[in-house]
């Protein structure tokens, strides 16, 4: 068999297996809840995330760092003034600057990442 149906063939299947179509309207079905947009993610609220805020950073070769003294002054590479990196669990989530709010060192938002949940995971 090659598997291609004529139409009588198809006729006959369905005849002989009681799968006929029928012409009586079907009952309509019950109305469909409206699903939400966006799935409930109450459940991953209390999951703790590891924030992290990174000035900035550079890259020194192990004898430099061994010369490190208490006077000493390594250059980063950011400019002052410019948004710091916010990371959530090591991936970068947003740039911000640092606040000083009752006393306590807080962030402020500039600009989200645009990261997903997958990347915040890994």
């Amino acid at each position: 068999m090659n598997g291609d149906l004529s139409d009588n063939e198809f006729e006959n299947l369905l005849n002989e297996g009681d799968l006929r179509l029928e012409t009586e309207a079907a009952p309509a079905p019950a109305p469909v809840a409206a699903q939400p947009a966006r799935p409930d993610l109450a459940f991953f609220g209390k999951i703790p995330v590891n924030v992290t805020l990174e000035v900035a950073s550079v890259e020194v070769t192990l004898k430099e760092l061994m010369d490190v003294e208490p006077s000493s002054v390594i250059v980063l590479d950011k400019l002052a003034g410019e948004p710091l990196d916010v990371k959530v669990n090591g991936a970068l989530f947003a740039k911000a600057e640092v606040v000083v709010m009752n006393g306590n060192y807080g962030l402020r938002i500039i600009e989200l990442s645009g990261t997903g949940l997958d990347a915040l995971t890994r």
